[in-house]
């Protein structure tokens, strides 16, 4: 029999260095590196419509994207994969509509729980790694040229989203580790390493 494969989804505000990680840690470990949105075809399509910040946008129907976005994902992209024995590392997956569409936009958190639950099944990371930072590292950080819908909302939101993230963090049934992003990067590093180093790799 076919052994899962391990999934650790990573987290964070903009400019967490969240992707960097991502990418870093599913390299080092041979893990298939996936991201949220538009890692299919038609997520690419549906993570323009969602970034676009021209094109004003209900809270409701973005987070509906997002989770469209998802459910497709999961059932193309990550379960098969997991399924095969493939280790899988992502760039976003289900806390990021819970911090930015309900703790930041305001959309009814039990209802985005309810529409999460069936945009992703029962395909759940082993683990979730947060990666915190204030919101003045991320401004520091952000690049200022190409905002998109996210990046482009004011530094209230973001606080939202960043203490929503904080807050599912201790609430959620998922392991979750929250790794202090304000630090310097080979701090960071070390500690991500830390973290998924405890999950049960393959030798």
């Amino acid at each position: 029999m076919t052994r899962r494969g391990l999934f650790v989804a990573f987290e964070g505000i903009d400019a967490s260095g969240k992707s960097t990680q991502a990418r870093r840690v599913a390299k080092d470990r041979g893990a298939l590196f996936a991201f949220e949105p538009g890692d299919t075809p038609l997520g690419v399509e549906l993570r323009r419509w969602v970034l676009d910040a021209t094109a004003p946008m209900d809270p409701g129907t973005e987070a509906l994207l997002m989770l469209a976005d998802r459910s497709h994902h999961a059932r193309r992209v990550l379960e098969p994969a997991l399924a095969s024995g493939r280790n899988v590392v992502c760039d976003r997956y289900y806390p990021s509509s819970l911090a930015y569409q309900g703790y930041g936009r305001g959309v009814n958190l039990e209802h985005l729980r309810a529409a999460t639950a069936l945009a992703i099944g029962a395909c759940r990371p082993d683990l979730i790694v947060l990666l915190d930072v204030s919101i003045d590292v991320a401004n520091e950080r952000r690049a200022r040229d190409h905002e998109d819908r996210f990046e482009s909302a004011d530094a209230d939101f973001h606080e939202r989203v960043r203490a929503g993230y904080l807050a599912l963090a201790q609430n959620d049934t998922t392991p979750w580790v929250v790794v202090n992003g304000d630090d310097d990067f080979e701090r960071v590093n070390a500690r991500v390493d830390e973290c998924v180093a405890e999950l049960p790799w393959p030798a």
